[in-house]
């Protein structure tokens, strides 16, 4: 008789290997997927050894004649600093804002991450973020700003190779080195010199404030852009030291009321625009580069004022759009100012360097020029009255004659028929042309008798270049805007024309003595400074398409146009008029 074997061990044994079996297969298989996973996600990993040398565009930092930096291009880069190379509180700031446990916890901030999760949901709305000082270093140097899934897995790969090569201290280095902080300025250094002028080892309490305010946005908190918002954000920062342990209140409050930011540089778009150009034929390709630049930034903020209070009151209603001013040293054509329009920011073109435009009656100190050289004396005499050549008779403005009129006068008041008489008396326009082109006009000017009104197309910077001539002694003078270059640390010698002798001296004394009496009693009476010898020459064009006035006081060229640039006409709108009252309010400010 046989007994029953009980078959529940066996299958106990089976399914315990069923089991293991498909657990190993799974083990295997899920190995296999997290590795390809993680292949797919950091296939296109950036090297991390690479990316800490990373390439950026080359630099571009043009300075004013005082050494204050007003504008950059490309990528702005400081001195590489360590920690022990700043003041204490720098870092100490930097940590306070942005990540609080940065000494004690790992890759990834556990608390911070709940806690920011926490604000947010019961705010609605993102309100505050839970990267470390390590994540953000691994998305801002090595990441794009992508939101995708690949890009966190990718973010927290580095965060975790950053933690495991480099100290606490060089992560925060890392940082504080290459953050992007606005303006163009990557890292404290950079920023420091942008926004105070100082390096980032001389900076105030208040104003690491304010660097290590920037990163959230360094648009909104920009202190050149909004300095309110820089201030209130300072003030944060403040507050998140004292919480710290790192300030005490008192000090927190004694920086928060030391905080005053110098008025906001002008941004000098379009001298800004042109010297950058004038420098490249100095400049070797990828070169960072420093250009102490000849602009002085009160000048500057001075031409850009009154000339957009001009163009905004009596120039709306006069039908005005548009105008540029230059000034320059006579002596050396030093570049002073340069408004280019009205408003860079809505319109770049520069109508000081690229517009060319008929200059009208500023032209004929060309035309008196040439009369001197000829041998005629301020004090000769011609006839102003009606003259036909052809089918051309031109006539002055005021429709009258004045009959014989000494040189001197006849160019104070502007008379057209004198000016014609004078440069066929001179041998005709291509003596007029070769005067102008002498003394720095440049391109193509009309071979005809109309040149004598100032027919030909001319830009506002030649023209001031060119009336500099008149007031000292003779030199023609290039105009510039580029004091000294220092590229890659190396002095670079700037693109400088040498003043060239082309005039005699005393025909240049006697143009500046003609000039003046055009101020003094003529069409030029609106830019009359008291006190102060003014002298310069007006122009207008048919219909009222242009008027201008260029003219000299203090050793400074002041050129000024106004216009439309599709050529519309203005309304009673002569060089007498509102160039010259633009030119007096600049001289007039400029002198105080």
């Amino acid at each position: 008789m046989y007994r029953a074997v009980p078959l529940e061990p066996p299958r106990r044994r089976r399914l315990g290997w069923w089991v293991f079996k498909w657990s190993v297969i799974l083990a295997v298989w899920g190995s296999v997927a997290l590795g390809l996973a993680l292949v797919w996600f950091a296939w296109d990993l950036p090297r991390p050894e690479a990316a800490l040398d990373a390439a950026r565009r080359p630099s571009l930092t043009l300075q004013d004649r005082s050494g204050h930096i007003y504008a950059s291009f490309g990528d702005v880069v400081g001195d590489p600093l360590r920690l022990s190379d700043m003041p204490p509180y720098l870092p100490a700031a930097t940590v306070a804002v942005e990540d609080r446990r940065f000494y004690t916890h790992g890759a990834l901030d556990v608390i911070g991450i709940a806690r920011a999760a926490w604000v947010n949901l019961t705010a609605g709305r993102l309100v505050q973020g839970g990267s470390t000082i390590t994540q953000q270093v691994a998305k801002n140097l090595f990441l794009t700003n992508a939101r995708t899934v690949r890009r966190k897995v990718q973010e927290l790969l580095l965060t975790l190779w950053l933690e495991r090569t480099f100290s606490k201290k060089e992560i925060l280095e890392i940082w504080l080195n290459r953050v992007y902080l606005g303006s163009g300025a990557w890292g404290m250094d950079a920023a420091a010199r942008i926004y105070f002028g100082v390096s980032a080892r001389k900076v105030s309490l208040w104003q690491a404030a304010v660097l290590a305010g920037l990163p959230r946005a360094p648009g909104r908190f920009n202190p050149h852009v909004d300095p309110a918002a820089a201030t209130a954000r300072a003030r944060e920062v403040l507050a998140a030291m004292v919480d710290t342990g790192v300030l005490k209140p008192e000090q927190a409050q004694a920086a928060a009321a030391q905080i005053a930011f110098p008025p906001t540089p002008t941004a000098a778009g379009y001298f800004a625009d042109w010297v950058a150009e004038q420098a490249q034929t100095s400049l070797q390709p990828g070169a960072d580069a420093v250009l102490r630049t000849t602009l002085d930034s009160r000048l500057q903020s001075i031409v850009e004022t009154k000339l957009t209070a001009l163009l905004d009151g009596p120039g709306a209603s006069a039908l005005v759009g548009q105008g540029a001013v230059v000034a320059l040293d006579a002596e050396t054509g030093a570049v002073r100012a340069m408004a280019g329009g009205r408003d860079y920011r809505t319109s770049p073109y520069n109508r000081a360097v690229l517009a060319r435009r008929q200059p009208g009656s500023s032209f004929k100190p060309f035309v008196w020029a040439a009369a001197l050289e000829a041998g005629m004396r301020p004090d000769d005499t011609v006839l102003d009255a009606p003259i036909r050549l052809g089918n051309w008779s031109p006539s002055d403005f005021e429709g009258r004659f004045r009959g014989e009129v000494t040189m001197e006068e006849a160019l104070a008041q502007s008379l057209n028929t004198v000016s014609v008489r004078l440069l066929l008396r001179v041998g005709g326009p291509t003596v007029v042309a070769a005067m102008a082109h002498r003394l720095g006009i440049t391109g193509v000017l009309p071979n005809n008798d109309s040149l004598a009104l100032g027919t030909a197309e001319v830009s506002l910077l030649e023209m001031a270049g060119a009336y500099a001539t008149f007031f000292n002694g003779g030199n023609r003078v290039s105009p510039t805007g580029i004091e000294a270059i220092t590229a890659d640390g190396r002095s670079v010698t700037p693109p400088r024309g040498a003043a060239q002798h082309v005039l005699d001296p005393d025909i240049a004394a006697m143009m500046a003595r003609m000039m003046a009496a055009g101020v003094s009693r003529g069409t030029g009476r609106a830019a009359a400074l008291p006190g102060r010898t003014v002298a310069g020459k007006t122009g207008t064009t048919q219909d009222y398409h242009d008027a201008w006035f260029i003219g000299w006081t203090g050793g400074m060229i002041l050129g000024v146009w106004l216009g439309n640039d599709d050529n519309k006409p203005m309304h009673d709108v002569t060089g007498g008029t509102l160039p010259a009252r633009l030119f007096h309010d600049i001289a007039g400010e400029a002198s105080r």
